[in-house]
């Protein structure tokens, strides 16, 4: 029907709808009020905020300083729950006698869920600092300028709020695709959606980047974030010019905009534990599970050196794989089991380097023994692989859910493939730049 209608009136139906909303509303304004509305403040910042020129720049300078803020005051918290988790280990590990159960209890529940808890408070304050952004009504002016980039390079404007969605998680902004009418603009928001860097690979970004990236460790985590927007657009654009379903123009974006708004902090407090709550479940149900396994793997045949465990016997299975990308086998295992929940890279770190360092030893400082492991050029390209690689295996359910098994398995297929590219790409950029 909307084809037919579409043919008869030679244009979108929504675009025409709106412009004729909009004549009739300029029509009555002139008759109900009298002489010159004056500027208000929505006015004035929408002048600088929706500007063709300063829009983006603006909305990337929002974004940076978001990041900055959210290191710049996380990192005490941070230091003190490391800190806190590994005085309980010790504690707990001179408790029980029994030397398994020990190991079990302090290398694997407090080291491995401690060593991504240790992660909780930038992931607070994102999603503090988004809300404040949400609440100011700033985010839907983002959508808005945002929407001519999108729309010229292949994407429906409506993308932006499932894609800006997935920051947080890519599963309900995997759903949100709904409100996309026409399938194919639809298929393709799902396809490029779990590109954005969701708050689970947060933890993997402050992990690696802080051991190897130094100073520079906020601008690789931003980079991650503008790495999946253009990785999303680009992969949008190259899907629409070669597979034939997706060919044709993306349907046009309508929106109204909020009045501006002063957050409150009951407000912006409230959705930062609204979603932040959401990790902690993770933390006490899937990763607690999969850095378990990691514990068991890493330390049976018990008194085994780790080289010998069953976890090094994977690990150097798929070592090969990763060999090019710079990766060593304990790299190669923390994406494996990545594949679960992108936080449990950062657990499965933990645990090893908990194990290697030896029952009754000094708690090991996973950042320095990650510097060991990592070069800045094959950190940075292990923070894109951990972008880029097959989403959580929940997100892989919803994409299932929202489209069908083909459009699943190609969603896997091109993810592994593009993550290796791009890796394979930095490392091999960083080589001829002599970083490597």
């Amino acid at each position: 029907m909307s084809e037919e209608i579409r043919e008869m009136i030679g244009e979108e139906p929504d675009v025409l709808f709106a412009e004729k909303r909009y004549a009739f509303i300029s029509e009555i304004l002139p008759k109900v009020l009298k002489g010159k509305r004056p500027l208000t403040r929505s006015d004035l910042l929408d002048k600088a905020l929706l500007n063709k020129y300063l829009g983006i720049p603006v909305f990337l300078a929002l974004w940076w300083a978001l990041f900055r803020f959210t290191f710049d005051v996380s990192g005490t918290l941070s230091d003190l729950i490391d800190i806190g988790f590994g005085s309980l280990g010790e504690v707990v590990g001179r408790v029980i006698a029994h030397e398994q159960l020990a190991s079990f209890v302090a290398d694997g529940v407090i080291g491995g869920i401690g060593g991504v808890l240790v992660f909780l408070p930038p992931i607070f304050f994102l999603f503090f600092g988004l809300s404040i952004l949400e609440d100011s009504g700033y985010l839907s002016r983002a959508a808005f300028v945002v929407d001519r980039v999108l729309h010229k390079l292949g994407l429906h404007g409506k993308s932006f709020i499932p894609m800006l969605i997935g920051f947080g998680c890519n599963i309900p902004g995997i759903m949100a695709a709904r409100t996309i009418d026409k399938e194919e603009d639809r298929i393709l928001t799902i396809l490029v959606n779990p590109l954005m860097s969701c708050s689970a690979r947060l933890p993997i970004y402050v992990l690696i980047g802080g051991a190897v990236l130094g100073g520079y460790a906020v601008t690789g985590t931003f980079s991650m974030y503008i790495l999946g927007m253009v990785l999303a657009v680009l992969m949008a654009l190259l899907f629409r010019g070669l597979i034939p379903y997706f060919k044709g123009k993306p349907s046009p974006f309508i929106m109204e905009l909020p009045m501006y708004s002063t957050p409150t902090l009951r407000s912006s407090l409230t959705h930062m534990w609204e979603r932040g709550v959401l990790f902690l479940k993770k933390a006490g149900t899937i990763i607690l599970a999969g850095v378990l396994v990691v514990w068991f793997l890493s330390s049976y045949p018990w008194g085994a050196p780790l080289e010998e465990t069953y976890l090094a016997m994977l690990g150097h299975a798929i070592e090969p794989v990763f060999r090019p990308l710079g990766f060593d086998w304990r790299g190669a295992v923390g994406l494996f089991f990545g594949f679960i929940a992108k936080e449990i890279v950062v657990g499965c770190f933990a645990v090893i380097f908990g194990v290697e360092a030896g029952w009754g030893a000094e708690p090991a400082n996973v950042q320095d023994s990650i510097a060991g492991i990592f070069t800045p050029v094959t950190g940075l390209a292990f923070m894109a692989f951990s972008l880029i690689y097959i989403p959580c295996v929940a997100c892989i359910g919803a994409i299932y859910r929202e489209t069908n098994l083909k459009w699943t398995i190609f969603s896997v297929v091109y993810g592994l493939v593009l993550a290796y590219v791009v890796a394979f790409a930095i490392v091999g950029i960083g080589g001829l730049l002599g970083f490597a």
